[in-house]
Parts: structure tokens; C-alpha cells; sequence
């Protein structure tokens, strides 16, 4: 058997921090899995975990679903990969516009930086404008302009943006004006002064896991439709994980452009932008050549595989009850986890929908990026720390819910959350 600790520090000489992007379990803490089984981690140690970090998100069914696994088998058996029209490719789009309501047609990328990046590009283009409007806090992958105030520590006075990666041109702070989450009327007020130059709005419709204010999208939605302007939804979190539809179904709110991703493809590369065949045009190859076209390609958009994963991960999620026990897991696990702050007298709130929330130890209300600097971002990494010590894994910001976890997960983690909160409260 290969060594766990051989393993991390191997890793250490050929990965930068050791690590594979920026999730860090802590000192002492870090693991190397071994395997994933529905909503079970191992590591190479034998060790299991109970998994609310699901890959990030995408792991809705659990890890090795049966199906996902059986379609992905039957597709490789037939190829791989293809750079070309394949049926799964097809009828993943079909079902996708089926599914989603601004959706006419579906672009395929690999990953959701890149559905964002292009569904801002697709915007420009068919608004014949540079500027973009997006929201503190707001996060779009990694790209120049999706990392621009996602995480300031000493935010600027709005709309003037902040670059969170080195490497990002000076420039790109010129093309990107930033709004207050949950602020509608800040928000209307940049549009009405900006509309002339902004080639889209650009939201998580669900914000990390920040609940949008009553009346806040539909408020947007009815400013950039005023002016003209394309509305942009970053669905890469919400899509197909809220309800079959996305965040726009469940809040009943359509943008012009929307971003899928994780959930989409069971555990596989793929993303993809989805809007109407008006904004969608500009990707035909047919155009090439105009002052219309949008290039975009990528090796693996489209993947045969990826797409026979989404297909089968789709049909699970259409079969009877499937987000009504979703739903009614993560309740049971987010309602328990408040219950465990108040038993315990801490000043911490927990924020966020269901099927992924988290907790945030401060006071006051959890409306918008500013109100999260608040919190005591260091008992919320030994909150985490004491989940990972008692075998449970979550995002450092997030509480992600599966369909694989069952009552008794359920009741084994309310337990482990009690511990891990009188662990802190007994040092408060």
C-alpha cells in the first residue's frame, strides 16, 4: 500500500502548495483519497469521511453513481473523444433546452470559467459594447474578469472593482463596474448611468450562499430590460441543483444568458452557455470572417463521455421526489446546525438555501459581501478543522447536500456539528 503521508509529500515537490487548487484541508489534516463511493470519501489510510464537499458541487448523485458509471462505461466502450457531433453531445443540448427557460441553445465549454469568460464575450458582441456590472462577492471562475471583487479585504467605494489574482491587467479595472449584492436600488442607479456602455449584468442569482433579497432580481431583471441590456446568470452552482430548471425556475426570474456546469456532467468536465438563438448566433461558424463571430472551440467541449455522465445524472434528477428529498436533507442538516449554534450561545448565523448553505460567526444579517467580512473568518476554519478531525469534509465556504446522504448521515453529522461547536465554545 502507498504511504499517505509519502503521498502528500510527494505532492508538495510537484504541485504548487502541494495541492491541486486552493482547497487546503489544514496542517496536519491534509489527505489523499483514495476512492469515493455515494457520499463517502476513503483515503489511502483506509480512513472514511462523510463528503459535503462533493467535488465542489458537481457530486449531486453522490460519488460511483450506478447509472452514471453504467453510461459512461457504455460510452467508452464506443470512444472517448471526438471533436466532433456525437449523439450524447445532441441530446444533453436537447435536454438542456428543455430544462432550462432562456435556454434556445446550448455552447459547450470544459469548465465553468470558461462558460462565463464566453457567455461575457457572446454579451459584448451582440451588445456592441466592453463594459461589464457585477456583484461583490460575486464569483465567476477565473478568469481576468470573473476575479475582479470576489474577495477584497478593504473593498473600494462602489463601482470601482478590485483585482483578487496577480496577473490580471491594470487595464480590465476600466471594463468592469461592481454593485452590492441585494442592493437594488445601487444596482439600478449604475445601469441607469452606465447602461450606454455596459455590454451585460453579470450575477450569481444565488450568491455564494446568499439568498437574493425579495423583489432584488426581479428588479434587475426589469433595469437591463429598460436599457436593453443582457442579463447574465452564473448558474454554475444553481443549475440543475435548486430545481430541474435552475435558480431561474425556483426564483422565477429569466435572464437573457445563463452558465452550467458541475451538476451538468456527474463528475466530468463540461460547462456550457445557454440563451436565445438571438445572442446564440454569434457562435455559428458561418459568421466567420464578420465582425459578428464569436470563436470558440475547445478540445474536449462536447466530450461523448461528459456528456453521457450529464445525460444519466439528468435522468436521475427527473424521477419523482428527487428534489423534494434533496431538499428535505439539507433542511433537516442546516436547520440542526443552527439549532446546535443556539444551544451553544454562539454568535453565528447560518446562511443559504437547502441543497448548499454555510455558517458565518457573526451577528449581523448575511445580505451581501460586505456583511461576510464581519464574521470570524478564523472559528470558522476551526469549525471546519474540527468537522475534518471527526471525519466530515465540507468546502471552506459551503455546506454541499447530495442525494446520496441519508437519514443516518444526516443524524451522525447533527452529532459531529454539536461536538465541533462546544469544542469552539468551550475556548470562546
Amino acid at each position: 500500500m502507498t504511504d499517505q503521508d509519502d503521498l502528500i509529500r510527494r505532492a508538495a515537490q510537484v504541485l504548487p502548495g502541494g495541492v491541486l487548487g486552493s482547497h487546503r484541508s489544514g496542517p496536519g489534516l491534509e489527505f489523499v483519497v483514495k476512492e469515493g463511493r455515494g457520499a463517502y470519501l476513503w483515503d489511502m489510510n483506509g480512513r472514511r469521511y462523510l463528503d459535503y464537499l462533493l467535488g465542489s458541487g458537481p457530486m449531486l448523485l453522490g460519488h460511483a453513481h450506478p447509472a452514471v458509471v453504467a453510461a459512461v462505461e457504455r460510452q467508452m466502450a464506443r470512444g472517448t473523444s471526438y471533436f466532433l457531433l456525437n449523439e450524447p453531445a445532441i441530446q444533453l443540448a436537447e435536454e438542456i433546452v428543455r430544462a432550462v427557460p432562456c435556454a434556445e441553445q446550448v455552447r459547450y465549454t470544459s469548465s465553468g470559467s470558461e462558460a462565463t469568460f464566453f457567455a461575457l464575450r457572446v454579451a459584448r458582441a451582440f451588445r456592441k459594447r466592453e463594459k461589464i456590472l457585477k456583484f461583490e462577492g460575486g464569483f465567476h471562475g477565473a478568469h481576468d474578469y470573473g476575479l475582479m471583487s470576489v474577495t477584497p479585504r478593504s473593498p473600494k467605494a462602489f463601482p470601482a472593482p478590485m483585482a483578487d489574482s496577480a496577473g490580471i491587467p491594470h487595464a480590465l479595472e476600466g471594463e468592469v463596474l461592481v454593485a452590492p449584492y441585494n442592493d437594488l436600488g445601487t444596482a439600478e442607479a449604475l445601469i441607469d448611468a452606465h447602461h450606454d456602455e455596459l455590454a451585460a449584468v453579470l450575477l450569481e442569482p444565488y450568491q455564494r450562499t446568499i439568498p437574493p433579497a425579495p423583489g432584488f432580481l426581479e428588479g434587475l431583471r426589469a433595469a437591463t430590460r429598460r436599457h436593453e441590456v443582457p442579463l447574465v446568470f452564473d448558474e454554475i452552482v444553481t443549475g440543475f441543483r435548486f430545481t430541474y430548471g435552475g435558480a431561474q425556475e425556483f426564483y422565477r426570474v429569466v435572464p437573457d444568458l445563463a452558465a452550467f456546469g458541475k451538476v451538468l456532467a456527474g463528475g466530468f468536465p463540461l460547462a456550457c452557455v445557454a440563451g436565445p438563438k438571438a445572442i446564440m448566433r454569434h457562435f455559428d461558424a458561418a459568421l466567420e470572417g464578420t465582425p459578428d463571430y464569436v470563436w470558440q472551440a475547445g478540445t474536449f467541449n462536447g466530450n461523448a463521455i461528459a456528456c453521457a455522465a450529464g445525460l444519466a445524472t439528468l435522468a436521475e434528477l427527473r424521477r419523482p421526489g428527487a428534489y423534494e428529498r434533496l431538499f428535505k436533507t439539507g433542511g433537516r442538516l442546516r436547520d440542526g446546525l443552527a439549532a446546535a449554534l443556539r444551544k451553544h450561545g454562539l454568535a453565528a448565523q447560518v446562511s443559504g438555501e437547502p441543497p448548499v448553505f454555510d455558517l458565518f460567526f457573526t451577528d449581523r444579517p448575511i445580505v451581501d459581501y460586505r456583511a461576510t467580512l464581519t464574521a470570524d473568518r478564523d472559528r470558522l476554519t476551526r469549525f471546519n478543522r474540527e468537522l475534518l478531525q471527526r471525519g466530515v469534509v465540507k468546502a471552506v465556504n459551503k455546506v454541499y447536500v447530495s442525494l446520496a446522504h441519508t437519514d443516518r448521515d444526516v443524524d451522525d453529522t447533527l452529532e459531529i456539528f454539536d461536538q465541533a461547536l462546544a469544542a469552539i465554545a468551550a475556548d470562546a
